[in-house]
């Protein structure tokens, strides 16, 4: 049976319900960093997981804010790059570095990576270049919803 727009969770949320919730995920992952443990990638798993949400939600809540439909952003399922490219075009500006990481976050898979694999792959990104992304695309998201 296929489900209607509003069932889905999250669908009638606004750019800054959107921004508290990725606010409060990114609260999450600074309190979770210190708990990996160096040498134990596994150990930083649930750190990730927090931290490429946080970024979807930033993300989320800045095209909702461009006026992009939810369903249309909802259609892109976890899709960082494909975000990122929508999100630049309406006017968002990040350091080539970020971009291209957010590039790899989504090439390399890994939301789900860092969800179904316990062998972490060698290509999940170093944890500050992952930490780096998150505070720069809050800051630059912050900054553009603001008033």
């Amino acid at each position: 049976m296929e489900k209607s727009a509003a069932s889905y969770p999250g669908n009638s949320a606004t750019p800054n319900q959107l921004l508290q919730l990725a606010a409060e995920y990114r609260k999450a992952a600074h309190a979770l960093l210190p708990a990996g443990k160096k040498g134990n990638p596994l150990s930083r798993a649930p750190w990730r997981l927090i931290t490429i949400h946080a970024i979807e939600l930033y993300l989320n809540a800045l095209l909702l804010h461009f006026g992009h439909k939810p369903d249309k952003i909802r259609s892109l399922q976890h899709d960082i790059a494909g975000r990122t490219e929508l999100a630049i075009a309406m006017g968002l500006v990040l350091r080539k570095r970020t971009a291209l990481h957010l590039a790899a976050i989504s090439a390399n898979r890994e939301y789900l990576v860092v969800r179904y694999d316990p062998e972490t792959p060698v290509t999940l990104s170093q944890v500050n270049r992952l930490n780096a992304t998150l505070e720069e695309l809050a800051n630059r998201v912050n900054a553009l919803t603001a008033g």
